[in-house]
């Protein structure tokens, strides 16, 4: 709330207080980092964790790059394994030593490019060249939406494929050939004089390299380019009405996403120590796509989750179950090269029917060490007692009014009280039936003296019931005057009738004594 100052005076803004979660956030973060670097000192370096650890944190930030394209931006985009294929390329051309030219492009004389570049420029230069093919492909393909979008990008990433497997591009790309001989992780190993690794860094720079990119894009997400993003997802003609330049932004959404993407493939390049345009097929960007979705499409923390998740189990946790495993002399039956597939395909059924959402839904890892709400109002609300809670209902009530709108509400709705002439005369004739047979009831006692009242009271009933006929024929208005007209007739001629039952009875007694 905006306190009153006077002219010229100066308020101090209020610095934003870090909220518990994001610190106990943070703090995690670093404890994950911090327990890969140690593991990667006292662990073997030939053990499969950290093969998981490098693909799982390259999947990452694909995955969080495409995600901020489908998930923020709600753009189905399936052009992925493309954008990733030239990263690595870019980064492949641009790091291999002088010296190794010959070497790698020996069908080509050693190719075009003849310098090499460090790997922290190279790294963003692959992500520049990959966004500037998504800025050419999309002019054109941002004009279609839904599936259409996901075809004409899936298309683009083959053609891309093919396109770098041209021999006529040999010269550049190494034609179907390998490109080889470039710095990878292993080079990030600090080594003594003698050549003996001294300090292994080669997983912890890769969670670095995707760290730094996903913070970069969490960014992006909380300024106002990416609340734009999530509101042209969530309606693209509210966003356009609020002044949301719809082209713009899908076009900075499409070449950053792009960006990283590329970024991921040279990080992909250095994790396979090869590169080979045929290994980016449409298959990888499905992985990724399906990475995504078991995450939770919209949490940057579900698609890191579900990167390691899936590199674990695809290539660890159940590579046993494409040997064949024996108990004693018993044979295990079905364990045989590619029933892991088979088994990781159940997993993940399971997994998207009990998760739907994904593992995280749209949270984020703060999320979760938020208190909710809810839970905090009812938390407040427990701590009265029920005496409390009841003196306060009795307050409240005694504070209620009626007010004259709702009484005038009440008086009209009594003089419509029903508008139907035929449920009136139903009323009608069931009245009249109830009232002979409560007649009935009185008269068996002194039968002999009231057979000429019952038969007037008949009468008079009959009589009742054509005027309650005319009341439901008259206007609504006169409806309820007639009735109560008619209702103080009959209870005039019941008293009439009560008062000679009781002057007969006496006159009876007397006669009897």
């Amino acid at each position: 709330m905006m306190k009153n100052t006077q002219p010229g005076s100066y308020v101090q803004p209020q610095e934003k207080t870090v909220k518990l979660s994001t610190v106990i956030s943070g703090f995690i973060i670093l404890a994950v980092y911090a327990a890969v670097f140690i593991a990667e000192q006292t662990l073997p370096s030939t053990s499969m964790l950290f093969t998981v650890l490098k693909k799982g944190a390259t999947y990452a930030l694909v995955a969080v790059s495409m995600n901020l394209l489908n998930g923020f931006t709600g753009l189905f985009s399936l052009g992925q394994a493309g954008f990733m294929l030239i990263g690595a390329y870019a980064y492949g051309i641009l790091t291999i030593p002088v010296e190794q030219r010959i070497n790698v492009y020996q069908y080509y004389d050693g190719g075009i490019v003849q310098f090499a570049l460090p790997v922290v420029p190279a790294l963003i230069i692959a992500g520049l060249c990959a966004a500037a093919f998504a800025f050419l492909i999309g002019l054109p393909v941002l004009r279609l939406k839904s599936d259409y979008l996901a075809i004409a990008t899936l298309g683009f990433a083959e053609i891309i494929r093919t396109i770098f497997q041209w021999d006529k591009l040999g010269f550049l790309t190494n034609g179907s050939n390998l490109l080889r001989e470039y710095p990878t992780f292993a080079d990030f190993n600090i080594r003594n004089a003698e050549g003996e690794v001294t300090l292994y860094l080669s997983t912890l720079i890769p969670f670095i390299i995707a760290g730094v990119c996903i913070a970069l894009i969490v960014l992006l997400l909380r300024s106002s380019y990416g609340r734009a993003f999530m509101s042209i997802r969530d309606d693209e003609i509210a966003a356009e009405a609020m002044g949301i330049n719809l082209a713009k932004h899908k076009q900075i959404a499409f070449c950053t996403s792009s960006f990283f993407a590329g970024i991921g493939g040279a990080m992909l390049a250095m994790y396979q120590n090869t590169v080979q345009a045929k290994a980016f097929t449409s298959a990888m960007t499905y992985e990724i796509l399906l990475i995504v979705v078991i995450g939770g499409i919209g949490s940057v923390t579900g698609s890191c989750i579900s990167s390691f998740l899936f590199v674990a189990c695809s290539e660890w946790w159940l590579r046993f179950l494409d040997q064949k495993q024996m108990i004693g002399n018993f044979e295990v039956p079905l364990l045989r090269n590619g029933f892991r597939l088979v088994v990781f395909s159940i997993i993940i059924m399971i997994v998207v029917l009990f998760f739907r959402q994904g593992i995280m839904g749209t949270k984020e890892l703060p999320d979760l060490f938020r208190p909710r709400k809810g839970a905090k109002k009812a938390r407040k609300a427990g701590k009265r007692s029920v005496k409390e809670n009841a003196e306060a209902a009795k307050e409240a009530a005694k504070e209620l009014t009626v007010s004259e709108e709702t009484e005038t509400a009440l008086a009209d709705s009594i003089e419509t009280i029903d508008t139907d002439p035929s449920s009136l005369k139903e009323k009608a004739e069931a009245a009249k039936e109830a009232v002979k047979e409560e007649l009935a009831e009185a008269a068996k006692p002194l039968q002999a003296g009231y057979q000429a009242y019952a038969s007037n009271f008949a009468a008079l009933c009959d009589s009742a019931s054509r005027s309650l006929n005319d009341a439901a024929q008259a206007a609504p208005a006169d409806r309820v005057t007639r009735i109560d007209a008619i209702r103080s007739d009959l209870n005039k001629h019941l008293d009439e009738l009560a008062a000679i039952a009781k002057a007969e009875a006496q006159e009876g007694g007397e006669a009897d004594a």
